[in-house]
């Protein structure tokens, strides 16, 4: 039977998260019948703050979403968020971005350390994320990743950093099962999150072929399953200008 691990939540997270869910737009889940029945790992396009906001609201079932831990801590979340979310604005308003920056950090360290999260770091630290991940899918949780980085794919999705996959490692030395990875597609414009065909880690494969193969895959994935959706426009991983978000159609 699986465990639901889910954190206790407070009163005010509770108000917080139903305003949110109030004025944000409703998302259907497509294609969750492609769901194993057993812990995952569901690897999505990020599209700025969408793909966590939404898969909190919206994605089904006993589930944690990775979260940069610098979120997560007030006196860190003011330099993360400048120069995560803001830092390509243009140079006249980055002093009010700057301040912003500064604003947000008692709410937003005080929600997402109290949501279904994992704190990613990316320094010596990550040891604690990959284990608390570990312990979370034997517990029989799911967990949502958004990989990508700053550095351009296609029109679709940013490249993906693929040390995410060694958590498949790890599991298949505690638990002796092959983890499955599952691509998701999130498409804010269409009011939609697709998922699209599993596929398991193999734990015969040296883990350098592993990463590349199945972020490979994944990328692939989501990319032709944005492609063959009605065209829209694709929220980007980089925080720009409207004007410059790529159409689906788009094959630059």
């Amino acid at each position: 039977m699986k465990k639901d691990n889910r954190k206790k939540t407070s009163l005010l997270y509770k108000a917080v998260k139903w305003l949110v869910w109030l004025f944000y737009p409703k998302m259907k889940v497509l294609g969750t019948e492609k769901l194993p029945d057993e812990p995952v790992i569901i690897v999505g396009n990020h599209c700025q703050m969408n793909g966590p906001i939404a898969c909190e609201l919206y994605f089904p079932g006993n589930r944690y979403t990775w979260c940069a831990g610098q979120m997560m801590n007030m006196k860190e979340v003011p330099a993360y968020a400048y120069q995560d979310f803001w830092s390509h604005k243009p140079k006249f308003s980055k002093p009010f971005y700057k301040l912003l920056s500064y604003l947000i950090a008692p709410l937003a360290s005080y929600l997402l350390s109290r949501a279904n999260t994992i704190a990613v770091y990316r320094d010596s630290r990550i040891i604690s994320t990959f284990r608390t991940t570990v312990n979370k899918l034997s517990d029989g949780a799911s967990v949502v990743i958004f990989p990508e980085h700053d550095v351009e794919h296609n029109n679709i999705v940013y490249d993906f950093q693929d040390k995410f996959i060694d958590i498949a490692r790890l599991y298949y030395k505690r638990t002796g099962k092959e983890l499955t990875f599952v691509p998701l597609y999130i498409a804010p414009k269409l009011k939609s999150m697709h998922l699209g065909d599993p596929i398991r880690f193999s734990a015969d494969t040296p883990i350098d072929e592993e990463r590349r193969r199945l972020c490979d895959y994944l990328m692939d994935e989501i990319t032709d399953i944005a492609r063959g959706l009605p065209e829209h426009t694709v929220i980007p991983y980089r925080n720009m200008a409207k004007k410059y978000y790529p159409k689906n159609t788009s094959f630059e």
